[in-house]
């Protein structure tokens, strides 16, 4: 049984490096298409709307380049670093309205919050494991 667990362990991880791999290129082509065209520099300070669309691609490139490092290395950290990119996507590149942009604030305060009571938990333990 525990070499077959060991087995099973052992294909999730090769699994997830490939989709880690997968991911990589995915937000390599992807910045490859966003700067290919040297004429947007011109029209993101022309139209706002170019702008936004601009910045929608950079938020997706950063958010894959998060996901990346949580495949790589899977963590609280991760997890939390892309939801706070994912609401402040939300709330830089979308439509909202003022209570929407409110709960996407307090969103990101709490899951700051969190990741910080998530250190200082973790700090705790290993001090605690490594006095005795």
């Amino acid at each position: 049984m525990k070499m077959l667990n060991k087995y099973v362990h052992k294909i999730c991880d090769a699994l997830e490096l490939a989709v880690a791999v997968l991911v990589l290129a995915g937000v390599i082509l992807t910045m490859f298409s966003s700067f290919k065209d040297f004429n947007l520099f011109r029209e993101l300070a022309d139209k706002t709307s170019v702008f936004q669309q601009y910045l929608e691609r950079i938020f997706v490139i950063v958010i894959g380049i998060e996901f990346l490092k949580m495949l790589c290395r899977p963590n609280s950290d991760y997890v939390l670093e892309i939801l706070i990119f994912l609401v402040a996507r939300h709330m830089v590149v979308g439509e909202t309205t003022p209570y929407e942009d409110f709960v996407s604030v307090v969103g990101v305060v709490l899951l700051c919050l969190a990741r910080r009571y998530l250190h200082k938990d973790r700090a705790e333990n290993e001090s605690s494991s490594g006095g005795t």
